[in-house]
């Protein structure tokens, strides 16, 4: 019939009925036969497993049919400070930011919506962080994640959370997640752990204007990040420009001889002057080493001349403390032997006996008086 209309709302559906475009009923699963002649109607059928209801006017709806829309729709109105988690059947299925209102169909999904003031604190809580930070690309909707932000701080690590570029406070290792929603939010990382600085090829002039090349190392950890961050731009170039500086300091107001006699000492300098600079800013040294000291060609091979004298100079006054030892061991033993012509026989015979053995054939007269007597004789003239 003519200006007839026909509508057909399925059991999973509801029908929204304006008239002069403006929202009048609901209709309700049927068949419905509506007279409009001058195209006043119009009905907008809705599916209900798509739980959101959207419409431009819902502020008007909400003002002018709250009854009609309380019977049919969950309400959600949101706060400046507030964001809500949708659970659809009791999965996390998305985000209400916050000042959003959301009509969700009275339907087969149940809808929940858990509301968090985030005025205050804006952390989302560990076990939904976890929870999101760890599902499938395909079952958690892009936008919950984008509204986050996600920071995992590693052990023997301290993250600083800096919320509009204000420090707020330090976190321990762990997974932590918050609202971007009305701030801007960053977590920054600093290792506890040790750490080592090189500081290399240092061309530094001694007390004694002699130029040298020193290579150093140091082992530093960082024991107040919150103090260090708010003191320092860089806390890695600061500790190896005061290395630098102590070096210099310590290299500069001694003499080569010094240097090289105790390098030791030269270390624990360094620490002490380092550590007394560096203390007030959340930064401790642990140990300094000088690992290299670099000689010049020309004051090397005159190093190793002085070196080499020195060692000779030892070589001689040991070989002549030897050769007087050897000298006054002989003098006792010709005391001895003056003293007791026996023993003076013994070494006689001694003599004898090396001499027989480098000869082949020996003649002897006069029998072996001739032999003890004859063959070797030792005249001592006593003046």
């Amino acid at each position: 019939m003519f200006g007839l209309k026909r509508y057909v709302i399925a059991q999973h559906e509801r029908g929204v009925y304006f008239k002069d475009r403006s929202f009048v009923k609901i209709l309700e699963p049927g068949i419905y036969r509506l007279f409009d002649l001058k195209d006043r109607v119009a009905v907008k059928v809705c599916d209900l497993t798509v739980a959101e209801f959207f419409d431009p006017h819902i502020d008007v709806l909400l003002k002018e049919n709250r009854q009609l829309i309380d019977q049919y729709f969950q309400v959600i109105e949101l706060g400046e400070y507030e964001v809500g988690l949708v659970y659809k059947n009791g999965k996390l299925s998305g985000v209400l930011a916050p000042g959003a209102r959301q009509l969700y169909w009275k339907g087969p999904v149940e809808v929940k919506v858990e509301v968090q003031n985030i005025e205050q604190d804006f952390a989302v809580p560990k076990a939904k962080a976890s929870l999101i930070a760890n599902a499938r690309i395909d079952t958690m909707p892009r936008e919950v994640i984008n509204y986050m932000v996600f920071s995992e701080v590693p052990d023997n690590h301290l993250g600083l959370l800096i919320v509009d570029g204000e420090l707020v406070k330090s976190l321990k290792p762990g997974l932590y997640a918050y609202w971007k929603f009305n701030r801007n939010i960053k977590v920054e990382q600093v290792e506890l752990r040790l750490r080592v600085v090189e500081v290399q090829g240092q061309e530094i002039l001694t007390k004694d204007k002699v130029s040298l090349r020193v290579n150093l190392s140091a082992h530093y950890q960082i024991t107040d990040p919150v103090i260090a961050r708010s003191k320092l731009v860089d806390m890695i170039d600061y500790v190896y420009r005061e290395l630098q500086f102590a070096l210099r300091q310590a290299i500069g107001g001694r003499t080569l001889d010094t240097l090289l006699g105790d390098k030791q000492e030269l270390d624990e300098v360094i620490l002490m002057v380092i550590r007394k600079k560096i203390s007030e800013f959340g930064i401790e040294v642990r140990s300094v080493g000088v690992k290299d000291v670099i000689l010049p060609g020309d004051m090397k091979d005159i190093l190793n001349q002085v070196v080499e004298a020195e060692k000779m100079a030892q070589a001689n006054v040991i070989k002549r403390r030897e050769e007087t030892a050897a000298t006054r061991s002989l003098l006792n033993t010709a005391r001895l032997m003056e003293d007791n012509p026996t023993l003076m026989r013994l070494k006689e015979l001694e003599i004898l006996e090396k001499v027989t053995e480098k000869v082949d054939r020996l003649t002897v007269f006069g029998g072996l008086d001739g032999v003890l007597k004859d063959t070797v004789q030792i005249k001592v003239n006593a003046n």
